[in-house]
């Protein structure tokens, strides 16, 4: 598997990366020397909502404009989430021809997310999959993930929860609509932790869980600009309901 560790300054563009290497995986139909693992770390903290979140139930809006932090909105589904320096950001880019299994979306699920607890507790830490898609720490999430689905090839990705600052979360977010059983309502700062280990333990745990040995410094660099330009920076995507 391929690896790219690449941060854009945009937030838009960071998050149009993950739909244009997506979009460059298609294009080379079933070819399974396509698969990439992209690991990144915002540089400003930004809010990201999923593909149906809605803004004016998941966003404390007026919140984000005070403190200047940007809101967007992911391709993918799931939950709204923030992110931003101390929240390792990870996506994989998986072959269909190379995983057949992973077109069932509970095999997609469980084979992922199975492979990021790996990862994790290669580190010593006691990690498990609860929900869907987090991980945890006993009752508490520290990586929340979601998917897109192309003819060809899956992009997963999510965050991964390290020395973020988690005040962000209660101040930004709204409570969320969907909530995951484990969760007991209990408030932002109750349910989310960060776990501990370093962002180089983090990048070594999961490149060798993903066997993503072949490093590439190749991005398609149009196609992103392209899409964080007409989609992602556009006030229209941000609050589609």
């Amino acid at each position: 598997m391929r690896y790219l560790e690449l941060t854009l300054a945009d937030p838009a563009a960071n998050l149009a990366l993950d739909e244009a290497l997506l979009e460059e995986a298609e294009l080379s139909e079933d070819d399974p020397s396509s698969e990439l693992l992209r690991v990144w770390e915002p540089k400003q903290p930004f809010v990201v909502l999923g593909r149906s979140s809605l803004l004016e139930q998941e966003v404390n809006v007026k919140a984000c404009q005070q403190l200047e932090v940007p809101v967007l909105r992911r391709v993918s589904g799931g939950a709204t989430i923030v992110t931003g320096p101390g929240c390792l950001m990870y996506a994989v880019l998986l072959s269909y021809a190379r995983r057949p299994e992973l077109r069932l979306l509970d095999r997609a699920h469980q084979s992922v997310m199975e492979n990021q607890r790996r990862a994790i507790q290669s580190l010593g830490i006691d990690c498990s999959i609860q929900g869907i898609c987090d991980l945890t720490l006993g009752a508490k999430k520290f990586s929340g993930n979601s998917l897109r689905c192309r003819r060809n090839f899956l992009l997963y990705h999510g965050t991964i929860l390290y020395d973020f600052s988690l005040s962000m979360l209660g101040t930004c977010l709204g409570t969320p609509q969907r909530q995951p059983d484990y969760r007991q309502q209990r408030s932002h700062l109750e349910f989310v932790t960060n776990i501990e280990a370093t962002r180089e333990e983090l990048i070594r745990a999961l490149r060798d869980v993903w066997e993503a040995g072949n490093e590439t410094a190749t991005w398609p660099e149009l196609t992103t600009f392209r899409l964080a330009t007409e989609k992602y920076s556009r006030l229209e995507w941000t609050s589609r309901h």
